[in-house]
């Protein structure tokens, strides 16, 4: 009789489970939005000054990218190395993030507590070649002269934002596997199908607009291939079709038609 009483409490935690936690997470986003709504006017500013991503969306899909940027930005600390903390820098930090993950459920990256901004070009572990940017288990880090010149569009084809973002983003669901979005993971194994033939056809000296890059492991090709897509979108389509359709539905959003599934992006 005991034992039957154990498993019933245990089925009974169970079926409350799901309900308590969907109540909590309402609870939670309603009072995190009172918070949100006196900075809204300051995020906006700094976001539309420089992401053309944010600028093209609806009015709700706007509140929508600034509620989530709001967030990431309060669930990370930053950390600035020999450069001047200003108080765009976390929030443009953020919003790549968020431009990355718009059309997925899961947009925190919440294994990663620390971000790092750097002033420019920095020396990493044994590397020789200096580094924009880089992901590792102690946090994401950024140069910030190159993360800037990617945001205002100065070097084309290339946003090291999004770069690191993408690293970061297949690093949670596939390495620490701490915050896994479900539709993500089973679309990048149908990019995969796409992007491997492309991917060892540049190993083989075939030339894209992907760049040589793409070619020194397939975790560049990815990340790679995501700055493209939001950067050059048309050309990509035009001229890697298959890859285009296929971060598309990884992504769950096309930069091109500025789709966006509503289902995807509830804040």
């Amino acid at each position: 009789m005991e034992i039957v009483t154990i498993i019933m409490a245990v089925f009974g935690l169970i079926a409350v489970y799901e309900p308590l936690l969907n109540w909590w997470n309402r609870f939670y986003r309603k009072h995190q939005w009172k918070k949100f709504s006196n900075h809204k006017q300051l995020y906006h500013q700094v976001i539309s000054r420089y992401f053309r991503y944010y600028n093209r969306l609806g009015y709700d899909d706007r509140q929508k990218f600034l509620f989530r940027t709001f967030m990431f930005h309060k669930s990370k600390k930053f950390h600035y190395v020999d450069v001047r903390e200003s108080i765009d820098m976390p929030i443009l930090i953020s919003a790549a993030a968020v431009q990355l993950t718009f059309g997925l459920e899961k947009y925190s990256l919440n294994f990663f507590k620390d971000i790092y901004v750097l002033k420019d070009d920095y020396h990493y572990g044994f590397y020789s070649r200096p580094f924009q940017g880089h992901v590792d288990s102690s946090g994401i880090y950024f140069s910030w002269d190159n993360f800037l010149k990617g945001i205002i569009g100065m070097t084309p084809n290339c946003n090291v934002g999004l770069h690191e973002m993408a690293h970061a983003l297949a690093y949670v669901n596939f390495i620490t596997q701490t915050d896994e979005d479900k539709r993500f993971k089973k679309e990048f194994r149908n990019f995969s199908k796409v992007a491997r033939p492309i991917f060892q056809s540049m190993q083989e000296g075939d030339k894209n607009i992907l760049g040589e890059y793409a070619s020194t492991n397939y975790h560049e090709f990815w990340a790679v291939a995501v700055e493209v897509f939001f950067e050059n979108p048309v050309r990509l389509r035009h001229e890697l079709s298959s890859l285009y359709e296929a971060l598309a539905k990884t992504l769950n959003q096309d930069p091109i038609t500025n789709i966006i599934p509503k289902k995807a992006i509830t804040a």
